[in-house]
């Protein structure tokens, strides 16, 4: 035996005396699939879920491999959950409010209407008891969450015509995604809970007569504009929707310390890439899609104040039946008096100021 070779079988056997584990470039690959509930076609909302598996594979040199799997692949779009919960895929990349009936309390992983804008969830993730209380909400789903991106504020979706008033929105019927469905429907309207990718052909053929995704650089690769020529603002019932990566418990459990590290590491990468895709493409998307002829036109307030009224005695409601609604919501609502204190001396009065200046 080489003199070299020697060594390096004594320095092993140090390492592994001395009780520390091996690198991960010495363990045996790990390979995992990802389920997402988005269209491939969307760079920024699917893309996120790429970011995160190619960061992943990129610091464990290749050991550890995740792969993607559009809606459809493995199982539908809203059907991540129930895929991750008993161990069908390892990993998922969905919004939470898309499960909200499964328990109201998954809305608040993601956005309510009139709740948290994007920074502010971010916050109360991070630094807040969000992280910890969603954690233990999940916990009995077999769920271990990261968060997992942010489209920012939302537009109010596509209307086949201009809504004037709250009498307007009486009967129609609006593909709108998650819990917003709930206060829609409490002032007047008909909500259709729809995946992204099939929205264009039920607009197209009447089967609805509104309906809202993201902003205007997701709408226009869906090609909503072309069906339905009035563009809504502001989506109300998403102030900053935010996405999740969602991992198997017993799959998280069994990676190593340095591959958990990763993982969040890499989760919190594409978190904020997706924000920044959404925050420097939309803005020439909107451009070009007024441009092409899209009319823009804000809700009204009376439709506003009815929606606002009805979200708040809807979660009053939910809080005095469901105790785990109950317990995440009442720190959710405490964390967004504050932030919205603050934010009113300082970001709200500064982007006022700012959207009335020609630069």
């Amino acid at each position: 035996m080489e003199r070299r070779s020697v060594i390096q079988g004594a320095g092993m056997a140090a390492i592994l005396a001395a009780g520390v584990a091996p690198s991960v470039h010495a363990q045996a690959a790990i390979r995992w699939r990802l389920a997402s509930s988005f269209p491939k076609s969307l760079d920024t909302i699917y893309g996120a879920a790429e970011v995160f598996a190619k960061s992943v594979r990129d610091m464990s040199n290749g050991r550890f491999q995740i792969t993607v799997a559009a809606p459809g692949e493995i199982v539908p779009a809203f059907g991540v959950v129930d895929a991750v919960q008993a161990g069908t895929v390892e990993a998922a990349h969905t919004a939470p409010y898309y499960f909200f009936g499964k328990d109201p309390t998954f809305a608040l992983g993601t956005a309510i209407p009139f709740g948290l804008n994007s920074r502010q969830i971010t916050a109360w993730m991070m630094e807040g008891n969000g992280m910890k209380l969603m954690r233990e909400f999940y916990d009995p789903f077999n769920i271990v969450n990261f968060i997992g991106g942010n489209t920012g504020a939302q537009m109010g979706g596509w209307w086949r015509r201009e809504i004037k008033s709250l009498a307007e929105v009486k009967g129609a019927k609006f593909r709108i995604g998650g819990f917003g469905g709930r206060v829609f429907e409490r002032i007047g309207g008909v909500p259709q809970n729809i995946p992204g990718g099939e929205i264009y052909q039920a607009l197209e053929k009447g089967t609805i007569d509104a309906a809202e995704w993201v902003g205007p650089y997701d709408d226009e690769k869906l090609g909503f504009n072309k069906v339905a020529p009035n563009y809504a603002y502001p989506g109300w019932w998403e102030g900053g929707a935010q996405l999740e990566f969602y991992i198997n418990k017993a799959a998280f459990n069994g990676l190593p310390a340095e591959l958990k590290a990763m993982v969040e590491a890499a989760a919190s990468h594409a978190a904020l890439e997706m924000q920044a895709r959404y925050d420097a493409r939309n803005p020439a998307a909107l451009k070009k899609l007024v441009a092409g002829g899209t009319k823009l036109f804000r809700f009204p307030k009376d439709m506003m104040d009815a929606a606002f009224k009805e979200s708040m005695a809807l979660y009053s409601e939910i809080s005095a039946t469901n105790p785990r609604w109950k317990k995440v919501y009442d720190d959710y609502n405490a964390f967004r008096r504050d932030a919205n204190l603050w934010f009113r001396f300082t970001e709200a009065s500064f982007d006022d100021f700012m959207q009335l200046q020609r630069l």
